[in-house]
């Protein structure tokens, strides 16, 4: 059975999805751009400004499930160019300090709204 997770701390969906489905002991968090919840807008600033806030909208998300970044598995992160990649790893190593999840970084076309990454998550509660 799944279960739909939302929470206004993080951005509604801009389009036909769910932020997150909980699955049995899994979660599915839809891929993060960097909208600030409060205004519905793309945060200014650069690449790091703009993973924090991705990072900060999957925080939320993790925490109206009940899971914590310790549970997560696999995260998939697209980025608008790979000149993102370092900087984008310096925010993302700060979040998973011990025991990183299984991951893949890819350079994208183009992303929604202008944004600069995105992060999509899988999480799993044993």
């Amino acid at each position: 059975m799944k279960k739909v997770i939302n929470t206004s701390k993080a951005p509604a969906a801009i389009g036909p999805y769910s932020q997150a489905i909980l699955s049995g002991n899994t979660l599915y968090i839809s891929g993060q751009i960097p909208i600030d919840p409060a205004t519905g807008k793309l945060v200014e600033g650069d690449i790091t400004a703009q993973t924090e806030q991705v990072m900060k909208n999957i925080a939320a998300i993790l925490d109206e499930a009940g899971f914590t970044f310790a549970d997560v598995v696999k995260s998939t992160c697209l980025l608008a160019t790979m000149d993102y990649f370092k900087p984008m790893n310096e925010v993302y190593a700060r979040y998973y300090s011990t025991d990183s999840p299984a991951r893949a970084a890819f350079a994208v076309q183009a992303l929604p709204m202008g944004a600069m990454v995105e992060i999509e998550t899988i999480a799993v509660k044993n």
